[in-house]
């Protein structure tokens, strides 16, 4: 398979219905506070928020969470905003190193489990239907059987809770992580014995940085197990998620191969290092993402 920007197949005709659910991610908006956040989001036209928790906008060991999370339901509910939880803050579990522990660590593996088992909680009481997470990074030198026994002791855990709340999980294959590929995804879900909550985060983004396949085929593979989509623009090789326009993706293709999956949950916006202009950049995402499903083709 080409390695290039897939392009529309032939013997298709424009999209009809309703367009995918556009959201951004909390992450974007380090400067606002969380209702400012909503907002704007809202302001803009967005139909959701995916929402990182985190000490700036959602402290999950806050003392005073339940008050924090009955407000933001109703915050929610007054903007028409829909919501997805994300668990990717950078120094949430601790100061000096980014995303550890993780659940491959050998001590404090068993804090990134309830980092995770707080998440589910949260997205049960918001009402949101994903909760999505990754592996994090594995330690050096330890070896692989290892280092699967630990991801799959803690993602089990992580499961039965999901699946006693009616949450369903996207696990996101992370360019870095020890799960860093959609075969990799596979594999861990496979060894977890495919349960249905296990599904899958797909960041449109990595899979032109890091997959063989297209990024159109990339999501048609993705097909039933999508349970959350990230959208970004990034280059082949290089994690950096970039606005639309500025990297190498064909995004109504993409959109188009999204369509035929039949995936109707929210498409979140991902650019975590975009703090510094977030309302302009929002914008300008919403207005880039409208047009490229204005020029997007499904199959007749």
């Amino acid at each position: 398979m080409t390695d290039t920007p897939a392009r529309a197949r032939p013997g298709t005709t424009p999209p009809h219905g309703t367009p995918p659910r556009w959201a951004y991610g909390s992450n974007g908006f380090g400067d606002h506070t969380l209702d400012e956040t909503l907002e704007v989001l809202a302001g803009l036209g967005y139909e959701g928020v995916a929402l990182t928790l985190d000490r700036r906008h959602l402290d999950p060991y806050a003392d005073d969470l339940r008050r924090r999370l009955d407000r933001l339901a109703r915050r929610l509910d007054g903007l028409g905003l829909a919501v997805v939880v994300e668990t990717g803050g950078r120094y949430l579990l601790d100061p000096w190193h980014k995303h550890r522990p993780t659940l491959l660590s050998g001590d404090g593996a068993g804090r990134r489990v309830d980092l995770l088992l707080r998440a589910v909680r949260i997205a049960a009481d918001l009402g949101a239907p994903v909760m999505s997470f990754w592996s994090g990074t594995a330690p050096p030198q330890l070896p692989e059987a290892m280092a699967w026994e630990r991801l799959l002791a803690g993602c089990d855990r992580v499961v039965r809770e999901a699946d006693a709340l009616g949450v369903r999980l996207g696990f996101e294959p992370e360019p870095g992580m020890f799960v860093d590929t959609l075969d990799r995804y596979q594999e861990a879900s496979r060894r977890l014995g495919d349960p249905p909550a296990f599904g899958l985060t797909l960041d449109i983004g990595h899979c032109r940085c890091t997959e063989t396949l297209p990024v159109p085929d990339c999501v048609r593979w993705a097909g039933e197990r999508l349970a959350h989509v990230q959208i970004d623009d990034m280059r082949r090789g290089t994690h950096e998620h970039l606005e639309f326009g500025t990297g190498e993706i064909d995004f109504p293709p993409v959109l188009s191969a999204l369509a035929e999956t039949g995936y109707g949950g929210l498409v979140g916006v991902e650019l975590p290092r975009h703090s510094h202009d977030a309302p302009l950049v929002a914008r300008r995402s919403l207005d880039f993402l409208r047009t490229a499903w204005g020029g997007a083709e499904v199959a007749s």
